[in-house]
């Protein structure tokens, strides 16, 4: 699952992806200084998974991992090619969800694109460019569709119908995923029907004095669009990283954070994606957390592991993580009757400790 981090140029997308991966793109201030998009998978933090491998003491644990893709900052005209951004426009296309980050910190040294500080008018101004992209897109769509109506099929009737109605949403400024039932040809792969998360990057002391207001005016925003939203200061995200591990936790207390920010980022992008998670512990050899979109099918959830395994789907052995952690152990699970024996149509928990049988 991927998440592309979106914004204007210098509202603090490369440092926060620096953060993020704990990598070193480039974060100059000036425009476009990310070319080429920049991809880091990022570890989800889990407090379950922790717990799992305390019982189970394996040689190796391995997180659910969310790969985020840093993309250069979109301008007014990107729709139609401004700052290469049709270019930047298509890597968004190929992402799952958006992360846009909101420029709401004051300092004179780093230059804003349109010359003064307005959060809202710079959410404005990407999602009209994604707006404007996603009209070109479905204007393509209605042209061929009028096309085959020609033949009298219902279905091209139904299917335009249902277009200009996207059509008359997106004219109106408003994302394809106001749309209502959300029904949407997953084909079209719109702009503006990804779920978003707007991230308010404020100054390292937070949202305080003037900054409070753009927060206040950023989750505003997010509401209206029916989006996420978080704050949290990318500078002091990037800062923490180089820190050691008890520096870092003596820096968060004093500054009366329960975590770094980059926690909520990652979390809340797992939500934007609509995950679950399970787990596999074999042989007391590894703990793994596996990401799977809510409702998988027990055999596509096994596939992920190795394609073999949905091939040759038997059965899965379920138990929730709470009641293994209860039990003390997977042998008095089975005698306590947890453990179950689920099918080919079982739908993956979130918190399910599974091991697949399989035979090919």
């Amino acid at each position: 699952m991927r998440v592309g981090i979106v914004g204007l140029p210098n509202v603090g997308k490369s440092t926060l992806f620096n953060a993020l991966t704990r990598s070193a793109v480039p974060a100059e201030n000036y425009p476009f200084c990310t070319i080429e998009p920049n991809v880091g998978r990022v570890a989800v933090p889990d407090d379950r998974l922790e717990a799992l491998a305390e019982l189970i003491k394996p040689d190796k644990v391995v997180p659910a991992a969310v790969e985020f893709v840093d993309i250069a900052g979109l301008v007014r005209g990107a729709s139609k090619g401004e700052g290469l951004g049709n270019q930047f426009l298509s890597y968004i296309r190929e992402v799952d969800a958006i992360v846009e980050v909101v420029r709401c910190f004051e300092d004179p040294n780093v230059a804003h694109v349109s010359g003064t500080l307005d959060p809202v008018a710079d959410v404005e101004t990407i999602e009209t460019e994604l707006i404007l992209a996603d009209l070109e897109v479905l204007g393509r769509r209605l042209a061929k569709v009028e096309r085959q109506m020609k033949s009298g099929e219902r279905r091209f009737q139904e299917e335009y119908a249902r277009l200009k109605e996207l059509e008359n949403v997106l004219s109106q400024g408003h994302p394809a995923r106001e749309v209502a039932g959300g029904a949407l040809p997953p084909d079209l792969n719109l702009l503006t029907a990804k779920p978003l998360l707007l991230v308010a990057n404020v100054g390292e002391a937070g949202p305080t004095g003037r900054e409070e207001g753009y927060w206040q005016a950023v989750q505003a925003a997010a509401q209206a669009r029916g989006a996420e939203v978080i704050w949290l200061s990318a500078k002091l995200e990037e800062e923490l990283w180089e820190l050691t591990p008890e520096d870092r936790d003596a820096l968060l207390k004093e500054l009366g954070l329960n975590e770094p920010g980059l926690n909520r980022v990652v979390r809340a992008s797992y939500r934007l994606l609509n995950l679950v998670t399970f787990y596999t512990a074999t042989g007391g050899h590894e703990v793994r957390a596996w990401a799977v979109p809510r409702g998988t099918p027990a055999p596509v959830a096994a596939g992920k592991i190795h394609s073999d395994m949905e091939r040759g789907f038997i059965r899965a052995e379920v138990v929730s993580l709470d009641d293994l952690l209860r039990a003390g152990s997977m042998a008095a699970a089975r005698d306590q009757g947890l453990v179950r024996l689920e099918g080919r149509d079982y739908l993956v928990q979130d918190g399910d400790v599974i091991h697949f049988r399989f035979n090919v």
